[in-house]
């Protein structure tokens, strides 16, 4: 019996690999010299069939104790038969298909697995109110879903697609390339399996027409301008019957005349005169419904922030509210009467001292 290379060290695996690991090592090795991908190498053509003998062990049970037990010596070399018609752990075909052709039977006929709808999106416009309460609005979506004559098979009622006469229906063909053999999508039907020999005149056999479909959304309280909101399922219907993508409706909110949103925060600017800023005073605030009084306290400064907590926007997911921040801003009179002039020039007198001091003391 001819010695053959160690499959082990081919694999660059332990003797004690599992089943898996012997795998995950040959698809990446298969992958990385498979002669698709180093044409006219020849290095890589040997090295690419020493690891097609090395997997023919490992992956077959007899054949891997029987090297085991044998102390290396291994008899037959490598059979490209078992390359071609599968062996262990589902066969080269199931592997090699994975790798290069796509989904395959024991048989290498491919099955045409249906496919997922795209997702769509799509803008709603809600007003500020409806974004803080939540609200139900329409949309319509221009939707490709299945053909209602045909029912998405895309032939004439009362006829049916038929079994591809190129493929017999694998969807694949195969093509020789020495010992192995590259399937690739059929070029008859595309690679359903199937042939339209009498189209639906609605749909002209594609099985899908462009609908416009309506629904009602649920906008939830607390959206921001550019929230996602998803509806499960209601986007493109799937090819070759497979399940619908989602839809995503982006909101749109307008601005309000009187809050800013921040975060999950409102801010709202609040005019104060000299007099309430100087000796405090009690004043009346928006909120989100309706007013409430918040106290000034004496000697307040120039765009201080007072905040009103839980009286902000609701936080998506039920976790409460935020706030509503207060920037108070003393509002400075553009002219005076001669009374408040009066008064002013008076007020003046008695303030002693110079705000300016300390910032000139630095600079002298």
């Amino acid at each position: 019996m001819p010695a053959v290379k160690d499959p082990y060290k081919t694999l660059g695996v332990d003797k004690k690999a599992s089943d898996e690991e012997i795998k995950r090592a040959y698809r990446k090795l298969a992958r990385r010299y498979h002669p698709d991908r180093n044409p006219d190498d020849n290095a890589a053509e040997e090295r690419f069939k020493d690891v097609q003998e090395a997997y023919s062990i490992l992956s077959d049970p007899e054949k891997r104790k029987a090297y085991d037990s044998g102390g290396g010596i291994f008899g037959g070399g490598f059979d490209p038969g078992a390359f071609r018609t599968g062996g262990g752990f589902g066969g080269f075909g199931d592997i090699l298909s994975d790798l290069f052709g796509g989904a395959t039977g024991r048989a290498g006929a491919r099955t045409p697995r249906p496919e997922r709808g795209r997702d769509l999106e799509t803008e709603v416009h809600v007003s500020f109110d409806q974004a803080m309460e939540g609200a139900q609005v329409p949309v319509s979506v221009p939707v490709s879903a299945p053909c209602p004559t045909c029912h998405g098979t895309g032939a004439r009622p009362g006829t049916s697609p038929k079994i591809c006469p190129r493929c017999q229906g694998r969807g694949v063909e195969a093509e020789s390339q020495g010992l192995f053999s590259i399937s690739q999508p059929c070029g008859e039907c595309g690679g359903t399996g199937t042939v339209i020999e009498d189209p639906c005149p609605t749909c002209q056999g594609s099985g899908r027409t462009r609908q416009v479909k309506r629904y009602r959304v649920n906008i939830p309280a607390g959206v921001r301008d550019g929230s996602r909101v998803r509806l499960a399922g209601k986007g493109e219907a799937g090819p070759r019957g497979g399940p619908p993508g989602d839809l995503y409706v982006v909101t749109r909110v307008a601005p309000s005349p009187i809050f800013t949103r921040k975060g999950d925060n409102l801010e709202v600017d609040v005019p104060i005169t000299f007099p309430e800023a100087i000796r405090g005073a009690t004043i009346e605030v928006p909120t989100l419904t309706g007013t409430k009084r918040i106290r000034v306290p004496p000697g307040t400064q120039h765009g201080t922030i007072q905040r009103l907590r839980g009286e902000g926007p609701p936080k998506l997911g039920g976790r409460g509210r935020g706030d509503i921040h207060y920037r108070l801003l003393i509002d400075v009179p553009r002219s005076l009467s001669k009374e408040q002039r009066e008064v002013v020039d008076e007020l003046a007198s008695v303030i002693d001292g110079n705000p300016r001091e300390g910032l000139l003391s630095q600079t002298r």
